[in-house]
């Protein structure tokens, strides 16, 4: 089971690493990708800072005790890390002309994780 203290740091970390990423996005990647690819990856952190600030939310309001908010939490982790890194995996691989097509169904995979995360929060309000 993931221990509260757990989901915090998760989106601590998630979030820190958010910072990182759109700093670097706007400064060292502004000139080297296309505006798509630029804004594609300012998806990624975008997408990565809300669920940041949901997992800190999470970890301070809800003790994750039942398995639906086990795996509520464990939907916004792994969606997360499926959805915003490979965005980052396939715009970065592209503007090195080494694409990782691979990594194009593993996208909406996370994306998929996230609003399962976002349902199975809905369903926690509805009977908490």
């Amino acid at each position: 089971m993931i221990l509260t203290e757990n989901i915090s740091f998760i989106g601590a970390l998630y979030g820190l690493l958010a910072v990182c990423f759109g700093a670097f996005g706007a400064h060292a990647l502004k000139k080297k990708l296309t505006p798509e690819q630029l804004q594609s990856f300012e998806t990624g952190v975008k997408y990565q800072m809300y669920h940041a600030l949901v997992l800190l939310i999470l970890g301070w309001a809800i003790p994750l005790q039942k398995t639906s908010d086990t795996l509520m939490a464990w939907c916004f982790v792994l969606g997360v890390f499926l959805f915003s890194f490979s965005i980052y995996g396939l715009v970065l691989s592209a503007s090195a002309g080494r694409k990782m097509r691979w990594l194009g169904p593993v996208t909406p995979l996370g994306g998929l994780l996230l609003v399962l995360g976002w349902a199975l929060l809905a369903y926690h309000l509805l009977v908490s």
